[in-house]
């Protein structure tokens, strides 16, 4: 069966899916091409975006859910399937205009942790109260958690109150945190402090495969989750109320025209839309600039920092799985804020990074470099020698806080996750805050569609919930450090230790990371040690770890307001440092044929972090959702 069908031949699809349709409860053996069996699962609920593609919905063995065709799918190494490609069978339409239009009760945006959290929750309430209400996800990653980049240390307190059973679930959450460290880097020695994380009853985990089988929950309730689909446009009717997304147009080529296999995007109408895309979210930023939510409650801009790591498999000797150990210093600058983490995972991996924060001032930092130098400190060193790397992965974080918290609700949906922001940057922990404001989002939506009660009641319960209490309790760390290190240290140590988060006031944010860079001739340039080939590596090598990918054929996702800014501002100004701050050199200056350097953009080299979006001096740089598919493969990360 083709992935995308015809009008032509659709009906008969669906006349041959009818006959394989059962309850959602049920489940029939099949194979997969390789011999594994797997289970069909099928909602009787139509239709959906499943049946008026032509998809089968099945899903695989591990953890990860898939519904199409598996012939049109590959194994990956660690049992999940990948999509092979999202062009190729297409769809042919009866005139270039039309635009198949679906609906559901509730669409979800993006398939994270905040997102299948929200669509379980909402789930559990339809069962509770005997409701029918259909929810779909999409989910731009080529596979649910395919975009998910955390070398993560979980809290379980969310988890908790929405699958309490968790843990007779075969959910992989299997390594308690075992040990908590705390050091300060110099360039030769690691002084241990007072570790300040508290991090008894947390784990050692990969998100990546945390998500995948929060996955499999949410379609056991019923959930319709379709990876491969990028919402790149909000819907709006004639009120300016949101009535759904639109996924892009795919089998564009790079110029513009309609390939052979162009197939015209979907709009998912829904009578409430959430948006979990993740930090920096590019429909998010549009509905908070469209709907002034900032402005609605007065919270400042949102800081962010860039997160760069690779997960190694060490020597059996050195392992210790829980260790968990968070480092500052060292080898940034002491006006640069930032520090590393090193967490013993299973199965002798440990997953390695570096966090820069984006407000840095000297625009020949390179925080890719800083990693690369990290690895070699004589503390660090010895635990990675004799090991391999395995992969390699970047990503922005939120790290404004409270301060930074827009009003989450506008006309026909909501924010949720770190879209909004929800991360606690003194606990370096998102994902249950995240999951938190996905579970209260579900609970309003739910009110509204059940009740008729107001979606404002997410902000209310949320300012009412632990989630306000933390980032409120953690509201002045980030932001003692626009101080510089040693001030910083003190103000959060006197914040953490003697008021316990109970301070009378409330520190404001600096300036927006892109007005914090400097123009370059107020610093010298940084020269970096080559990599070795061992501890440290150049960017291709790295890249190739991260399994990114995209179509080569397809109009640029990474788009310049005004093309000339790169090279009348960027390059003579700053010295280029779009070439310095991408961790997958996206952004390179070439010579032309004149000899004059232009900027060259590599956009298949792109890991989604957003630091473009985020970093550029000029904010000139537009991040867009690129095909569906595209972009990092994390598995174990």
């Amino acid at each position: 069966m083709q992935r995308f069908l015809s009008k032509s031949s659709k009906s008969t699809s669906l006349k041959n899916q009818k006959q394989l349709h059962l309850p959602l409860v049920s489940s029939v053996s099949s194979a997969t091409p390789n011999g594994q069996s797997c289970s069909h699962y099928f909602n009787q609920k139509s239709p959906s975006l499943g049946s008026r593609l032509g998809f089968d919905r099945v899903f695989s063995s591990g953890y990860f859910p898939n519904r199409v065709n598996l012939r049109e799918h590959e194994r990956n190494g660690n049992g999940f399937l990948r999509s092979k490609g999202l062009v190729g069978e297409i769809r042919n339409y009866s005139s270039e205009t039309d635009r198949e239009s679906i609906d559901y009760d509730v669409v979800i945006v993006g398939a994270g942790p905040a997102g299948l959290s929200a669509a379980i929750r909402f789930k559990q309430l339809c069962q509770e109260k005997n409701a029918d209400f259909s929810v779909c996800v999409v989910e731009k990653g080529a596979e649910v958690g395919a975009h998910i980049l955390s070398g993560n240390v979980f809290e379980p307190r969310a988890l908790n109150e929405l699958l309490p059973q968790w843990k007779d679930e075969e959910a992989p959450i299997n390594v308690p945190v075992s040990s908590d460290k705390f050091w300060f880097l110099t360039k030769d020695r690691a002084i241990s402090l007072p570790c300040p994380f508290d991090n008894k009853g947390n784990y050692v985990i990969s998100l990546s495969q945390l998500v995948r089988w929060m996955g499999v929950k949410a379609e056991e309730l019923g959930v319709e989750i379709y990876p491969g689909f990028a919402a790149s446009e909000i819907l709006y009717d004639e009120d300016n109320n949101v009535v759904g997304i639109g996924t892009n147009d795919m089998g564009v080529a790079k110029d513009g025209s309609r390939k052979e296999n162009f197939q015209r995007g979907v709009a998912l109408k829904g009578r409430i839309t959430l948006l979990a895309e993740g930090c920096r979210g590019s429909l998010s930023q549009k509905i908070m600039k469209e709907y002034k939510l900032r402005e609605k409650v007065q919270a400042q801009h949102q800081t962010y920092a860039l997160g760069i790591k690779e997960v190694w498999e060490i020597d059996e000797k050195k392992h210790k799985p829980g260790a968990v150990l968070h480092t500052l210093g060292w080898p940034l600058d002491s006006k640069t804020y930032g520090g590393s983490f090193l967490y013993h995972m299973k199965d002798r991996q440990i997953s390695i990074g570096l966090v820069v924060a984006l407000n840095y001032h000297n625009p020949f930092l390179n925080p890719y470099e800083e990693f690369q130098k990290l690895k070699h400190h004589p503390s660090i060193k010895p635990l990675l020698e004799g090991g391999t790397v395995l992969q390699y992965g970047a990503r922005t974080l939120n790290e404004g806080g409270f301060q930074s918290v827009p009003y989450p609700v506008f006309l026909g949906g909501a924010i949720i996750g770190c879209s909004a922001g929800f991360l606690n940057v003194p606990k370096i922990k998102g994902t249950h805050t995240a999951m938190k404001s996905g579970m209260l989002a579900a609970e309003a939506t739910f009110g509204v569609l059940h009740e008729g009660s107001n979606m404002e009641a997410y902000w209310d319960a949320l300012r009412s919930s632990w989630v306000w209490e933390e980032l409120h309790r953690a509201r002045n760390y980030r932001p003692a450090f626009e101080y510089g290190l040693f001030p910083g240290l003190a103000l959060s140590a006197l914040e953490h230790y003697v008021l316990k988060g109970k301070s009378p006031f409330t520190f404001k944010h600096g300036k927006p990371d892109h007005e914090a860079t400097n123009v370059a001739k107020l610093h010298s340039s940084i020269q970096y040690p080559k990599p070795d080939g061992v501890l440290s590596f150049d960017v291709p090598t790295s890249l190739h770890r991260s399994n990114t990918n995209h179509n080569h054929d397809q109009p640029a996702h990474l788009r310049l307001r005004d093309p000339n800014i790169p090279e009348t501002v960027n390059l003579p100004e700053y010295a280029g440092p779009e070439s310095r701050y991408c961790p997958a050199r996206v952004y390179e200056y070439v010579p032309n044929e004149k000899n004059q350097l232009k900027l060259q953009i590599n956009a298949q080299n792109c890991l989604h972090c957003k630091a473009c979006d985020i970093k550029d001096p000029k904010q000139n740089i537009e991040w867009t959702v690129p095909e569906g598919g595209g972009g990092p493969g994390y598995s174990v990360m």
